[in-house]
């Protein structure tokens, strides 16, 4: 895989790198300002972006930025790394698309097998948001929320679908058959009023219902 990466750390820069080559894939450009990565992407065009979440000049959200532009102008996929625990961040991240994302926590980095099957995951297509942002964002914090009507089971493939497991890696976490995981998704699309869209839509929408706090049905 060709990788593009935008990190102003010395250490975490080359750490990542390193990382990624001994992992077999490809840095092709190396950035450490944000406006150096729109110009990396349109000449290597890479198969990801891997972006910190707080680049030069303002040191705020340029990663998040980053990602919405590479994605609006190119389709590459981004994969955003963030010291903070943030759900803003990552519903921000989902609000623009549905495909070729991701949010992780860089202190969550452990292991290299999970990271690398996150970056496959996101390059072909798929989401990745970190369990620990998922766990917040499914957190009770008001008395009647959107997801007050799901079962505790449902709550756990909800988790797991937010962090962007197809329903047979769903079904492999839990160790339940394919066909009770797609009751489950079913179950609560309904319950949230979630119908009449594609499945990767559906679950993505699933997630951000909780974040607005209200109900996302299609009209």
């Amino acid at each position: 895989m060709r990788l593009v990466i935008a990190d102003d750390g010395l250490l975490e820069r080359e750490g990542l790198t390193r990382l990624l080559e001994g992992l077999g894939h490809q840095v092709v450009a190396v950035a450490t300002h944000a406006d150096q990565v729109p110009g990396m992407v349109a000449r290597h065009r890479p198969d990801l972006a891997v972006l910190d979440i707080r680049l030069p000049p303002t040191f705020t959200a340029e990663g998040l930025r980053l990602a919405a532009a590479i994605r609006r102008r190119s389709g590459t996929a981004v994969l955003v790394l963030s010291h903070y625990l943030e759900s803003s961040y990552a519903a921000e991240l989902l609000d623009g698309g549905t495909t070729k994302v991701g949010y992780l926590l860089k202190e969550r980095l452990l292991n290299a097998a999970s990271f690398d099957e996150v970056l496959h995951r996101v390059a072909g297509g798929g989401t990745a948001i970190d369990p620990a942002v998922v766990a917040h964002l499914l957190a009770p914090r008001r008395t009647e929320d959107v997801l007050s009507g799901l079962t505790p089971r449902e709550r756990d493939v909800l988790a797991l679908m937010a962090q962007g497991l197809s329903d047979r890696g769903i079904g492999d976490r839990l160790a339940v058959s394919l066909a009770t995981v797609n009751t489950h998704t079913r179950n609560v699309f309904h319950k949230l009023g979630i119908s009449g869209e594609p499945s990767s839509n559906r679950r993505v929408k699933a997630v951000l219902a909780y974040l607005t706090g209200q109900r996302l049905g299609t009209p």
